[in-house]
């Protein structure tokens, strides 16, 4: 018999995060296109669309496993730039990751994560967003690519993982719940996986 729960990723840390809950799942890949996406950031807002990717990962699974819960996170980095809020992406190599570190060098930027837990039959959704500043240190380009080359973080938002030597090029974070910022916020999402039951 399948798992109740289905985990719409394949990140091995978002998985690596729900097993410590202890909640029987399984992981399958969502059919959903962020980067087909991006041009509706400005119009949805940060937080909007934070919520949106993670809804969009949810709905792809439902026709696959129409008996499941379905939990889905999103995660995006916001730097103020000019006055408005810029989504940092993925930098997908490490040209870019060392780019996208120099531009966070010696300020503070935000991560927020969305997550949304879908119940079978149509039950309804319930969500959750969480929001995290981070506080960099002043670091040097050599840095930087010193950070970039050993680690390569080219999948994560910003260029970096605090999970690994990326949690010393910053000064300070602020956050109630440090598993969001590595991307899936375990007290919310237990409060989710209570409320349905599943926990």
């Amino acid at each position: 018999m399948s798992p109740r729960l289905v985990l719409a990723s394949t990140s091995r840390y978002r998985a690596e995060l729900l097993a410590r809950l202890e909640v029987p799942f399984e992981a399958l890949a969502p059919a959903f296109d962020e980067e087909a996406e991006i041009a509706r950031f400005d119009a949805l807002g940060p937080a909007g669309f934070a919520a949106h990717l993670a809804r969009g990962k949810a709905a792809s699974l439902r026709a696959v496993r129409p008996d499941a819960w379905i939990l889905a996170a999103d995660q995006i980095g916001v730097q103020e730039q000019g006055g408005r809020a810029v989504l940092l992406r993925k930098p997908g190599s490490e040209e870019a990751a060392r780019a996208q570190l120099a531009s966070l060098a010696g300020r503070s930027h935000e991560l927020l994560t969305a997550v949304v837990l879908v119940g079978p039959g149509g039950a309804p959704r319930s969500e959750a967003l969480g929001h995290y500043r981070l506080h960099m240190r002043d670091f040097s380009p050599d840095e930087a690519a010193r950070y970039v080359a050993r680690h390569r973080p080219l999948d994560c938002a910003g260029g970096y993982r605090i999970e690994d030597a990326g949690i010393a090029l910053f000064d300070r974070i602020e956050s109630d719940d440090y598993t969001g910022i590595v991307g899936l916020p375990l007290i919310a999402v237990s409060k989710l996986l209570r409320e349905a039951g599943l926990l």
